[in-house]
C-alpha cells in the first residue's frame, strides 16, 4: 500500500527494515511512504525495464549500481503500462539525464507515477545486509511521513509477507489482445499473462508468431478458442504456491500435448504441474548478469533474472511424472538453483529467467527458436 505527495526532492527520507535496521538519506521521486519487500537488483543498466516489470509488484528495489538515472526516461522502453515497484532505492541519482532518447528525468517519472524512493544511502551496506539476512519487509518514509523509529518498525512489521502472496491477477491484463506476427505468420500462440513483459510477445512476433495475450483468469476453452500451435505462460509476481488456477490450466494444456513454453513464474507453474514443490529463496536472483548452464548443450549463458522463488526438483536424475519423464535442463552456476525444466516425452519446457533480454544479454534468445522448433515438429507430425 502506498501514499505519496509531490514534494521537494531534498526532503529527508529513511528506509526501515523489518529487523530494525534503518538507512537515512534524501527523498527520490515522490515524497510520502511506501511498503514492500526489499530486494536488490545487480543490473548496471536497464532501470526503466526493471521498474516497469510487473514481476516487481510490491517490492522495494535496491539498485546496486552506484549511479542511476543517467539516461533519463523515454517513451519506448517501458515493459508494461506503469511502474510496478513499490519503492526505489539508489545511491547517487543523476542530476541531469544525458541521452538523445530521454523525454524527462527518472526523478520526474517517479514523481508523476507516485513512486516513493530514497537516495544517498550506502547501497553496498544495504545489499550486504539483505544477502546475509535475506529479503525482508521494508518501508520508505520521507517528509511528513517520518515518525519515531519504533513506530516505523512496527508499521513495517505489520505488512504482509511475500511468501503466500497471490499477486499475478492484479498485474495481468483484464482483456485479451493480439500482437501480430512480423512478416509472414507461421504460428499462433496463446500467451497466458501472469505479469508479462512487453518485449516477450515482441520476441515471438519477430519469429512469425501471432501472439494472443490472455488474462491470468483464462480458461482452457479461452486458450483453445484461438486455435493455438503453442501455449506460453509468462513471468509474474508473488508466491507460485498460490497459483492453483494457472497450474490447473497448464495441466489441461499438458494433457493435450500442445507445445508449451514458460518463463520465470511460468517455470514454477510447470514445476507444480509436474508434481514438484516450490520454495522461497533467501534473497533471490535479480539482475542481468547471472550465469546459467544449459545442461542439454553444456553451454554457459549470461542471463537476466528476477525471481525470489524456485522449483524444488532433483538435479541428479530424470524424474517420472504423470506427463512422462522430466529433467532439470538449466541450473544457476552461483548456487545450483533450478533454472529450467523440460519434458522428455512431450513438447514442453521452461526456464526461470528472462530470454527476452529487456534489459539484459541476448545469450538466451535461442529459447524462442527452440519453441518455434517444437511447434514445427508437432505440426509436421500432424500432417504426416
Amino acid at each position: 500500500m502506498m501514499t505519496s505527495t509531490r514534494g521537494a526532492s531534498k526532503a529527508l527520507a529513511v528506509l526501515v527494515l523489518e529487523d530494525g535496521r534503518n538507512f537515512r538519506g534524501r527523498a527520490y521521486g515522490a515524497v510520502g511512504e511506501t511498503f514492500g519487500e526489499a530486494v536488490f537488483s545487480t543490473g548496471m543498466t536497464g532501470y526503466q525495464e526493471t521498474l516497469t516489470d510487473p514481476s516487481y509488484d510490491r517490492q522495494i528495489v535496491v539498485a546496486t549500481a552506484p549511479q542511476i538515472g543517467n539516461t533519463g526516461w523515454n517513451d519506448e522502453d517501458d515493459e508494461s503500462r506503469r511502474i510496478w515497484v513499490s519503492g526505489y532505492v539508489v545511491r547517487d541519482p543523476a542530476r541531469v539525464p544525458s541521452n538523445w532518447r530521454a523525454k524527462r528525468s527518472l526523478d520526474d517519472e517517479l514523481v508523476a507515477q507516485g513512486i516513493v524512493g530514497i537516495s544517498g544511502i550506502d547501497t553496498r551496506a544495504l545489499t550486504r545486509h539483505l544477502r546475509e539476512r535475506g529479503s525482508m519487509r521494508a518501508g520508505i518514509f520521507s517528509g511528513e511521513a517520518i515518525a519515531a523509529e519504533d513506530e516505523l518498525v512496527a508499521r513495517v512489521q505489520a505488512q504482509p509477507q511475500m511468501k503466500g502472496a497471490s499477486l499475478y491477477e492484479e498485474v495481468a491484463t483484464k482483456e485479451a489482445y493480439v500482437v501480430p506476427a512480423v512478416g509472414e505468420k507461421k504460428f499462433t500462440v496463446a500467451a497466458v499473462d501472469l505479469g508479462i513483459k512487453g518485449m516477450t510477445p515482441q520476441r515471438m512476433a519477430e519469429r512469425g508468431i501471432e501472439v494472443h495475450v490472455l488474462p491470468a483468469t483464462a480458461t482452457v476453452e479461452d486458450v483453445y478458442a484461438v486455435n493455438p500451435d503453442g501455449v506460453f505462460f509468462s513471468n509474474g509476481p508473488g508466491d507460485p504456491a498460490t497459483a492453483d488456477g494457472p497450474v490447473a490450466l497448464m495441466t489441461a494444456v499438458l494433457e493435450r500435448k500442445t507445445p508449451l513454453f514458460g518463463i520465470c513464474f511460468g517455470n514454477q507453474i510447470l514445476g507444480r504441474a509436474l508434481g514438484f514443490g516450490t520454495y522461497k529463496l533467501k534473497y533471490g536472483h535479480r539482475g542481468i548478469n547471472q550465469p546459467v548452464q544449459d545442461r542439454t548443450t553444456g553451454k554457459v549463458e549470461v542471463t537476466a533474472h528476477n525471481h525470489g522463488f524456485a522449483v524444488d526438483a532433483p538435479l541428479d536424475k530424470v524424474s517420472e511424472t504423470k506427463f512422462g519423464r522430466a529433467e532439470v535442463s538449466h541450473v544457476c552456476l552461483n548456487d545450483n538453483v533450478v533454472e529450467g525444466l523440460q519434458l522428455l516425452d512431450q513438447p514442453a519446457f521452461s526456464v526461470q529467467y528472462h530470454p527476452e533480454a529487456a534489459a539484459g544479454p541476448h545469450d538466451a534468445a535461442y529459447l524462442f527458436d527452440r519453441f518455434t522448433s517444437l511447434m514445427s515438429t508437432v505440426m509436421e507430425g500432424q500432417r504426416a
